[in-house]
């Protein structure tokens, strides 16, 4: 990991001539990094293994809320992972990823687009009325890779909006969604498991919809098995598309949609963006996974997950695909501390292992995520990194990997990790932005450090435990997360504005060294201002 030197602060438009640079470099150096693949790799190739075409299959599995303890190959020991374990043990596994908002809409975002969300003033979960967040006219990951040949398809859980209008029209054409930004194809969960309207929506319409009986906003919405009890007179209606989404078996279907879809493109190359609705609230996995973890029904969701990747796995094996096929797997953001979180708490599990700050926050516990690559004969087995990459950089990643030069306009943040993914470890960047809830919240990775601009994590607020929104100091305390700001579950009244964190040093974030490190503080604040000046 590098440390911080003499660093000096780029203006607005030397950041982007650096941009335009870089990406013109990367460019020039993809073809002769393809080029050279095969001599590369060749020798990590089992003997008499299949060789691989340097431009593979690509599926993302962007997974939800699962934080960067909830697997048994990153420590948790109350759940049992060995799908995922193998994609580990096959790949490279990163101990320093991270989504680039610690919230599931703006996280989706900047994967997809490739641009950090708050530079389109997006901090939030969208909701039923939600329109389409993301500019049609956007070069998206789906999009560019549709542009190379590749067919493309989003299942799962899209989260972003539908249509142009406020509010969505579930009784018409969804449009523009998925198929406007380069998807071919697209089935799923329109917003998420938590929310209405609970239909599966397949490409541009709500699938079983009937004209007399039509969705419709103020009804109250179908019972769901919740953690809470919320409130979701929002809309109901729609008795018909209702009855096809049952809650225990979303994953399942989810999980056959995809393989089926894989399936038929055997025979050409295609792009996954496979989107799960696990492992976010309400808990409830199918029948068969019931029980069968040490984390309550917390853990036995990360059990059903486990399974699909296995599926998802065993389909690319049995179709002679999963040798020139690239898995890329990650959680949108860190755990929530609800009160299913809670519950795996008790029984002695960590959704986010030993770090500080829960889902929607700017600590670490936030935003750090598991990620997984696998691409045999390409990326060695067994490697694990500690390279600094984000979500934002799948695009420019994928970009490098298939030819594909960006121009200054197109995934603006994103910054190629190739390299890294086939060896060199000098790969990837060394300065990073991730968002909280809370608007204007920000933290700003630099080398080891990471500054904070504000008091505590920027997230939910809740301060008892058993509240949806559990989380802050209060709930740092409750953890036994010990960090110097934090007096009895409060920020002390003294504590400095800011937060500095030597994470090479301090990865639990214990000591703020605002006061200490005044010469850093003020080098990541300029550092910060800069990257907000960027258009």
């Amino acid at each position: 990991m590098s440390h911080v030197g003499s660093s000096h602060v780029l203006a607005a438009s030397s950041k982007h001539a650096a941009r335009l640079a870089l990406k013109t470099l990367a460019t020039l150096l993809t073809g002769i990094a393809l080029a050279a693949c095969d001599s590369l790799n060749l020798a990590q190739v089992e003997a008499g293994a299949p060789r691989a075409n340097p431009r593979p299959n690509i599926v993302i599995i962007n997974v939800d809320d699962l934080g960067y303890g909830d697997i048994s190959s990153y420590g948790a020991e109350n759940v049992r992972t060995p799908n995922i374990d193998r994609l580990a043990e096959e790949g490279a596994m990163f101990t320093d990823a991270h989504a680039a908002s610690a919230v599931c809409s703006p996280s989706r975002y900047a994967l997809i687009t490739g641009e950090y969300p708050f530079r389109n003033d997006f901090w939030l979960p969208v909701f039923a009325t939600s329109p389409l967040v993301i500019d049609t006219s956007k070069t998206t990951i789906a999009s560019l890779l549709k542009e190379e040949g590749y067919s493309t398809a989003a299942i799962g859980k899209w989260h972003l909006g539908f249509g142009d209008v406020d509010p969505v029209d579930w009784n018409g054409e969804l449009a523009p969604g998925p198929l406007e930004l380069g998807f071919d194809y697209y089935f799923g969960v329109p917003v998420l498991n938590s929310h209405p309207p609970f239909v599966y929506v397949e490409n541009r319409h709500v699938l079983g919809l009937t004209e007399d009986d039509p969705l419709v906003y103020g009804k109250t919405a179908q019972t769901r098995e919740f953690d809470e009890k919320f409130d979701y007179n929002v809309i109901g209606g729609g008795e018909a598309a209702h009855a096809l989404y049952e809650d225990r078996k979303v994953g399942t279907l989810l999980t056959e949609k995809a393989i089926e879809w894989v399936r038929a493109r055997k025979s050409e190359p295609f792009f996954l963006y496979f989107a799960t609705t696990n492992i976010h609230h309400p808990f409830t996995p199918a029948p068969q996974f019931i029980g069968t973890s040490g984390a309550g029904r917390y853990g036995d969701f990360i059990h059903e997950l486990d399974w699909m990747i296995g599926e998802l796995l065993a389909a690319l094996d049995e179709e002679g695909l999963a040798d020139n096929t690239l898995v890329l797997f990650i959680s949108d953001n860190g755990a929530m501390f609800n009160r299913g979180g809670q519950t795996a708490w008790e029984a002695g599990h960590r959704p986010n292992g030993d770090l500080l700050g829960v889902k929607f926050g700017a600590w670490e516990g936030g935003h750090r995520v598991p990620f997984i690559a696998r691409w045999p004969g390409h990326i060695s087995g067994g490697v694990k990194s500690s390279a600094l990459v984000s979500n934002v950089d799948f695009m420019a990643t994928l970009a490098d990997l298939v030819g594909h030069p960006l121009n200054p306009t197109e995934a603006s943040d994103s910054v190629s990790f190739l390299p890294v993914l086939l060896g060199r470890e000098s790969g990837g960047r060394d300065q990073l932005v991730m968002s909280a809830a809370r608007r204007d919240f920000l933290a700003i990775r630099k080398g080891k450090w990471v500054y904070l601009d504000g008091q505590g994590e920027g997230g939910f607020g809740g301060t008892r435990v058993g509240q949806h929104t559990f989380a802050g100091p209060a709930a740092a305390a409750f953890m036994g997360r010990q960090n110097s700001d934090i007096v009895d579950g409060r920020i002390r009244n003294d504590a400095p504005p800011g937060q500095l964190y030597d994470l090479e040093a301090d990865p639990r974030q214990t000591e703020n060294l605002y006061n200490e490190r005044p010469e850093i503080v003020k080098m990541m604040q300029e550092q910060l201002r800069a990257e907000k000046a960027v258009d």
